[in-house]
């Protein structure tokens, strides 16, 4: 059982894990999304818009969190919270999908980007450090949503790999089109947490 005084060190800690969070997202998104446009890359953009997703998530737990578990307004606001990033994360899927079409519709074929080959790796070192990190602290507080949200700092991690083997095929061989399977291998994923989170009143989760 978790003591008075163990619980405010958890809560620090989760604060501070979130506020990681926020800013290594903001500097991936940032380095994601404007080497994506450059390089024309479906993949590496849509990696750089997750990023931003994940912002939006940690903010929206950080308000969370400023609310005492036996507050009756904290689950609303939890539910709030999984329903803006579901519904963001749907959005994300329709953009890589309209993306991709573009893109096979105009024959405007991605560049090789080093600078989203080195983040993709960046991103594979440190993601499932924090992520490991963020799910033992959350299962010592007891929160779903932290654990949650662990899980998806971890997921990341395949995101980052989808992202460095479709970066690494078009540079190393010219195959720009792994790019565009790389940006798809993430949609399944990408759905699947929309859908859970826009669902989450109607749960009750």
């Amino acid at each position: 059982m978790t003591t008075s005084v163990g619980k405010r060190g958890s809560l620090s800690l989760a604060n501070d894990l979130l506020w990681l969070t926020v800013a290594w997202n903001v500097g991936e998104g940032v380095i994601a999304v404007s080497s994506g446009f450059i390089a024309g890359s479906v993949a590496l953009v849509g990696f750089g818009l997750d990023s931003f997703i994940e912002v939006t998530a940690a903010f929206v737990l950080l308000w969370r969190l400023r609310l005492p578990d036996e507050d009756g307004r904290a689950e609303r606001r939890e539910r709030a919270a999984h329903q803006v990033v579901g519904a963001t994360f749907m959005m994300l899927a329709l953009y890589i999908l309209m993306q991709t079409a573009y893109v096979l519709t105009t024959g405007d074929k991605p560049e090789s980007s080093s600078v989203g080959l080195g983040l993709a790796l960046a991103s594979l070192a440190v993601m499932p450090v924090i992520s490991l990190v963020k799910r033992r602290n959350a299962i010592r507080l007891g929160s779903r949503a932290l654990v949650a949200e662990s899980t998806e700092t971890l997921i990341c991690s395949y995101l980052s790999l989808a992202l460095f083997i479709g970066l690494a095929a078009n540079a190393a061989f010219g195959w720009w089109w792994a790019d565009i399977a790389a940006a798809l291998a993430m949609v399944p994923w990408i759905v699947k947490e929309g859908i859970e989170g826009v669902r989450a009143e109607e749960c009750g989760e």
